[in-house]
């Protein structure tokens, strides 16, 4: 059987601050390519292309990635304020529905950062503008300075719910991770499970409850080095198994008892 292949939600990119284009991290495509065993496909975000229906057809899974601009607080019933930060409506016309049409159909997903943001978006929940703004918050954002190995170094633990789907997958109810997020959850969406938390109280690993199919989510980036980091290099390669499942007509259910 051939390889399933995974679509890469991109971003909108302007190249010498004049070209336009769509792209996406060469981590998230490497993570795709070496961690799961798929075959990453990057696409457009543009809702004129494209419906979510046609994207399924074509795709396994999708992985919906991080990326500088924010959900835009319309699609949460908020109004848009200079904290909210720069937006990208036109991806959020292209991954909310698709995210709740994969719900609904059991096709599997994982969310990373914005992604995460998006799927609780996606199910009726909010996000916090600025996550660093709350009292007793620590700075979950990128460090502005410093290599990329720096920017990506392991900053904090997640503690998980024992016995969940990410503890079942992880072995551990406790895992380091990296963080480079501003914003974070406010309220969790609609069957929207926090499965784990920041010390600081950060929602940061999600599932939505009764879905069908794969549907894990988490705030922090396990893209970077997936296939060598004892703690990403499991969560995709579970989401590549779900993936691997689909492509060859079975619709798994693990998550529904969790």
């Amino acid at each position: 059987m051939s390889r399933p292949v995974i679509g890469i939600i991109g971003n909108s990119y302007l190249i010498n601050d004049e070209y336009p284009a769509y792209a996406a991290g060469q981590m998230n495509c490497q993570a795709i390519a070496e961690a799961t065993g798929a075959i990453p496909m990057i696409i457009p975000t543009s809702p004129g292309y494209a419906t979510s229906a046609e994207l399924m057809e074509v795709c396994d899974g999708f992985l919906f990635t991080g990326g500088r601009p924010n959900v835009h607080p319309e699609e949460y019933g908020e109004p848009e304020t200079e904290a909210h930060g720069a937006f990208d409506r036109a991806r959020d016309a292209v991954a909310l529905p698709l995210i709740r049409a994969c719900v609904a159909k059991g096709q599997p997903f994982f969310g990373v950062c914005r992604g995460f943001q998006e799927v609780n978006v996606a199910m009726g929940g909010s996000l916090y503008p600025e996550i660093r703004d709350l009292p007793g918050r620590m700075n979950h954002r990128m460090p502005p300075d410093g290599t990329l190995e720096e920017k990506f170094e392991l900053r904090h633990v997640v503690k998980f719910t024992p016995n969940g789907p990410f503890h079942k997958i992880l072995g551990d109810v406790e895992v380091m991770t990296n963080t480079l997020h501003g914003q974070g959850i406010k309220d969790p969406g609609e069957r929207v499970v926090i499965d784990g938390y920041a010390p600081d109280g950060t929602p940061e690993a999600i599932y939505i409850k009764d879905a069908p199919g794969f549907c894990l989510s988490v705030q922090w980036h396990p893209e970077y080095c997936a296939a060598q980091d004892p703690v990403s290099k499991p969560l995709f390669a579970a989401f590549g198994e779900a993936a691997r499942a689909w492509k060859s007509g079975a619709r798994p259910s693990v998550l529904k008892s969790a």
